[in-house]
C-alpha cells in the first residue's frame, strides 16, 4: 500500500514555552483528497497550517513524512510542494496580483498558465493590476487563492479560506476545494460548518492542541460535529 502523502505524529508546538498550542497532534492526509479541520477559536488550527507552512520554528514532532520521507517543514524540498493562503497575509504590499502570480510561479519553476477562468470565477478582473496593499481584505484574499489554485501544489493549506469573501466568490471557492483531488491534496482549516461539510472527504476535529475525532464522508453531519465540538445551536 502506498504511503500517505503526508504524516505527522506527536507534534507539539508553542509561542513560548508557557504556552504549548499543539501537544501530541497526529494526523494523515492521503493522496487526493479535500479534509477539514476544524475547532474552536484558540484550539490551534492556524499554529498547525504556521508549522507546515515553515513559519513557527518552536516545534517537535515524533515523526513527520511526506510520501513516506522524513521531512523537514522549513526544508526546500517540502516548500516546492505546498502552497499556503493565511488567514491574514500583508506580505508583497507593492506587488500587483499580476506581478505576485509572476513571482510564484518563477520561485516554483512552474510555466505561467493561464488564470482568466480563475479570474472570473472570483470577480476579480477589476483588480488585476491594483497593488495588493490597495486591495479590500477580500480581493486580496482571492489574489491568494487564484495563485493557489492556479498552482497546484501536491499540498494545498488554506487557512480560514472563506473570511473576506462575497457570496459568489464563496459559491466559486467551494467548487475549487471539492475539486482540488484531481490535482493533489487540500487541507484547509474552518470554523464555519458548511465550508466542511460541503467540501470535505475528512473532518479533522481539533481541540486543545489535538485531533479529538475524525469524520468520513458518510458519517460526516453538522450536528455530529457540532457535537464533537461541544458547540451550541449557535452554528
Amino acid at each position: 500500500m502506498d504511503a500517505p502523502l503526508l504524516t505527522i505524529k506527536n507534534l507539539n508546538a508553542w509561542y513560548s514555552r508557557k504556552e504549548t498550542v499543539l501537544s501530541g497532534f497526529s494526523l494523515d492526509l492521503a493522496h487526493h483528497e479535500t479534509a477539514g479541520l476544524i475547532g474552536l477559536n484558540g484550539a490551534g488550527k492556524t499554529t498547525f497550517v504556521k508549522v507546515l507552512s515553515g513559519l513557527l520554528p518552536s516545534f517537535h514532532a515524533g515523526d513527520m513524512r511526506f510520501c513516506g520521507q522524513p521531512v523537514n517543514p522549513r526544508g526546500r524540498g517540502f516548500k516546492t510542494c505546498r502552497y499556503t493562503v493565511f488567514a491574514e497575509d500583508n506580505s508583497f504590499s507593492y506587488f500587483t496580483f499580476r506581478e505576485y502570480l509572476s513571482y510564484v510561479f518563477s520561485a516554483y519553476k512552474k510555466e505561467l498558465p493561464h488564470v482568466a477562468e480563475l479570474i472570473r470565477g472570483f470577480h476579480f478582473e477589476d483588480y488585476v493590476d491594483v497593488l495588493l496593499k490597495d486591495l479590500s481584505t477580500g480581493n486580496r484574499r482571492k489574489a491568494f487563492l487564484i495563485t493557489a489554485f492556479a498552482l497546484k501544489p501536491r499540498l494545498l493549506l488554506l487557512d480560514e479560506p472563506v473570511n473576506g469573501l462575497d457570496f459568489q466568490s464563496t459559491e466559486y471557492l467551494y467548487e475549487q476545494m471539492a475539486g482540488y483531488k484531481e490535482h493533489g491534496t487540500l487541507l484547509f482549516s474552518s470554523h464555519i460548518l458548511e465550508s466542511i461539510t460541503l467540501t470535505s472527504d475528512r473532518v479533522f476535529v481539533l481541540e486543545n492542541g489535538k485531533i479529538r475525532q475524525t469524520f468520513s464522508q458518510g458519517y460526516m453531519d453538522a450536528a455530529s460535529i457540532r457535537e464533537a465540538l461541544h458547540y451550541g445551536n449557535d452554528i
